[in-house]
């Protein structure tokens, strides 16, 4: 297990997030970015995406944004090391940005985010 402050987490979160290709990101809309300690259902999920993936969207689609939240206690307890951390941090943003991009578990295992 290993440590961070909240400032550090926010921060590591932040790079990973900054190494989406410009491609990607200018289609992300209307998503917001979380951080939580644990999830309520499980304590050993690392992120979540909750929404409506890009591809499934209909012309009309709008309201309450989509989610993604990461759970710092998780990726804490997960890793050993802040190095450990940092890798581990830019795996579960690939992950649940995939999620968001329609990505299915099998697709994220197979390009290495799973």
């Amino acid at each position: 297990m290993i440590e961070v402050s909240e400032e550090r987490f926010e921060e590591l979160v932040d790079q990973a997030l900054d190494t989406i290709p410009e491609a990607f990101l200018r289609h992300m809309r209307n998503v917001v970015i979380l951080i939580d300690d644990y999830n309520e259902e499980s304590r050993n999920i690392l992120g979540l995406y909750h929404g409506v993936a890009l591809p499934e969207r209909t012309f009309d689609h709008g309201g309450l944004p989509d989610t993604i939240t990461f759970y710092k206690g998780a990726l804490q307890d997960y890793c050993h090391s802040e190095e450990q951390l940092v890798e581990q941090v830019r795996i579960t943003v690939m992950h649940e940005v995939g999620h968001y991009f329609g990505l299915s578990e099998e697709d994220l295992h197979r390009l290495g985010y799973g």
